[in-house]
């Protein structure tokens, strides 16, 4: 009798331990994901805050829609981001251009055709490709590819748009490929056998069945690797030219948003209209970053409805 209540007893401190520590674990969980939600709004609203500014000394249509940045200290100064914004529109299309048909193919590929000892070998180098730093993909397309590129169109120098789409297009392939692999995949074999059994070759198979099935995990993919595409920074300042002005072909140095911020932010007073239109660039990119996220998610819950 005496040894059931230690038993008992023991069952209890033990049932009770367990209890405590999953109140802890749940109460961690709960604190880690506010402090996450506190410091995304801290950073939104600080950025907004003080990009807002901006509009106390520059007009909101001079800002969005005029080509002339001069910035300075006295009254000349001129903040046009308009070359900017569009410069960031133009990289960021020309990268999806290139990048999307390459990085879907190689889904495909590896989903469907490639055998098992082949995509074994190709995943994890996709994976790797993902966690290269960016300043090294700069550095190889400052060295290999801008006289490269400065070679084929027999320029003075190479850096320009295509450039950096090239560099880009790079970085966010494995991104893209890597998603839509996994969203092809995730067709159930059920859809291929039916095209299969009304008389569908392969090729037919995959473009009228299995895309069109994996097209919500493909728009996320690509939407995720265009957030990258829009955020680069060194990448991007390396091989692109930094100089404020829009852009007449491929090969003609320009700036985008991200490039202009990280060459002018060190040398400028904080409480200045300059900085406050360097914020504001900031604070644009983030948004446009949490809309695409947003929608990534919303096409994700609809598809997991349906």
């Amino acid at each position: 009798m005496q040894q059931t209540n230690s038993t008992a007893s023991k069952m209890s401190g033990r049932h009770w331990r367990l209890m405590f520590s999953d109140q802890v674990f749940k109460w961690f969980c709960l604190f880690s994901a506010i402090v996450l939600c506190v410091v995304l709004f801290s950073i939104v609203f600080f950025m907004g805050k003080t990009g807002v500014l901006t509009f106390e000394f520059v007009k909101v249509t001079e800002y969005f829609f005029s080509l002339n940045w001069n910035p300075g200290f006295d009254e000349t100064a001129t903040y046009g981001a308009g070359i900017f914004f569009i410069g960031t529109i133009l990289l960021t299309l020309l990268t999806l251009i290139i990048s999307v048909p390459i990085s879907v193919g190689i889904a495909v590929f590896l989903a469907e055709i490639a055998p098992t000892r082949l995509k074994e070998t190709v995943r994890p180098i996709l994976d790797l490709l993902v966690g290269i730093p960016s300043v090294i993909y700069g550095f190889l397309g400052l060295t290999i590819l801008v006289p490269f590129v400065a070679k084929v169109f027999g320029t003075q120098l190479g850096d320009g748009l295509l450039a950096a789409a090239l560099v880009l297009s790079l970085m966010v392939l494995p991104t893209i490929g890597r998603i839509s692999d996994d969203s092809i995949e995730a067709v159930p074999q059920k859809y291929r056998e039916a095209a299969y059994a009304m008389g569908c070759t392969k090729l037919q198979t995959i473009f009228f069945v299995v895309l069109p099935a994996a097209r919500r995990g493909i728009v996320s993919a690509i939407i995720l690797g265009m957030t990258r595409a829009l955020g680069e920074t060194m990448a991007v300042v390396m091989v692109i030219g930094n100089v404020p002005q829009l852009a007449e072909s491929l090969v003609q140095p320009t700036s985008v948003l991200t490039s202009n911020i990280v060459m002018q932010i060190m040398a400028v007073p904080f409480e200045s209209t300059w900085n406050y239109a360097l914020f504001f660039m900031g604070f644009s990119l983030l948004v446009v970053a949490l809309l695409l996220i947003v929608f990534v998610r919303i096409i994700n819950n609809r598809s997991e409805v349906q």
